[in-house]
């Protein structure tokens, strides 16, 4: 039963990505769905990836190592990213384990990662986290700042700076939605024109993905959409 719950999610979701995309006139295959399984057990994650879901999202880092050993059999088809903040203390588990981590916001942390990351495994791949609203309590370096972070990380050894990732408040409507993303999608512009080669845009989550991926979005953060509510 949880099986074909979570596929026919997953497909209502992958059909709200295609309706988007075809909104603005962009190709559905340039978005892609990374399903966040936070609070979820590594049942619902084996549940997704036996409907064809592959990349999956952790906030806490011990939740997240602890689905990964319990899918150790499903490990070399499932893509894992570390998408919540990254204290210091965790960072040599988080290179070990991951594929992905979203939430660098301070050199200190890429420094870490890369000094961390086994040799054995390639790259881990590193989004910076941007505060596009400004709030000193949020997350996330400054948009005024992100061209010499990412400039900063792209250079280190073992880490492959793929983007950015952005978590703005909630708006009340679409183009509140989308006018914030679209601050977001500045800032991975300047990236690009400065000549760094990321291609990841990581904006939108269950309430909010079609204002982002009209705002450019390259992979949406679904979690309660295909989950269930926490």
């Amino acid at each position: 039963m949880i099986m074909t719950m979570i596929g026919d999610k997953l497909q209502q979701v992958q059909a709200r990505i295609v309706t988007a995309c075809t909104a603005v006139g962009r190709d559905p295959a340039s978005v892609h769905l990374l399903a966040v399984s936070k609070t979820f057990e590594a049942g619902a994650v084996r549940a997704a990836a036996a409907a064809g879901q592959a990349a999956f999202g952790e906030n806490y880092v011990q939740e997240g190592v602890a689905k990964i050993e319990a899918l150790a059999d499903l490990r070399a088809g499932l893509e894992w990213h570390c998408i919540g903040p990254l204290q210091s203390n965790k960072t040599r588990v988080v290179a070990a384990q991951f594929d992905w981590v979203h939430s660098i916001d301070r050199l200190k942390i890429a420094e870490r990662l890369a000094e961390q990351r086994p040799e054995a495994l390639p790259p881990l791949s590193v989004c910076l986290q941007v505060n596009v609203d400004g709030g000193a309590n949020k997350s996330g370096v400054p948009a005024d700042e992100a061209l010499a972070l990412a400039r900063a990380v792209a250079a280190l050894p073992r880490l492959r700076l793929r983007g950015l990732m952005a978590i703005p408040e909630p708006a009340p409507d679409f183009e509140a939605q989308r006018e914030l993303f679209l601050r977001a999608a500045a800032v991975y512009e300047a990236l690009r024109a400065d000549g760094l080669e990321v291609d990841t845009l990581s904006l939108g989550m269950s309430a909010d993905l079609e204002a982002a991926v009209a705002a450019g979005s390259t992979m949406v953060r679904v979690g309660t959409a295909i989950f269930g509510s926490r």
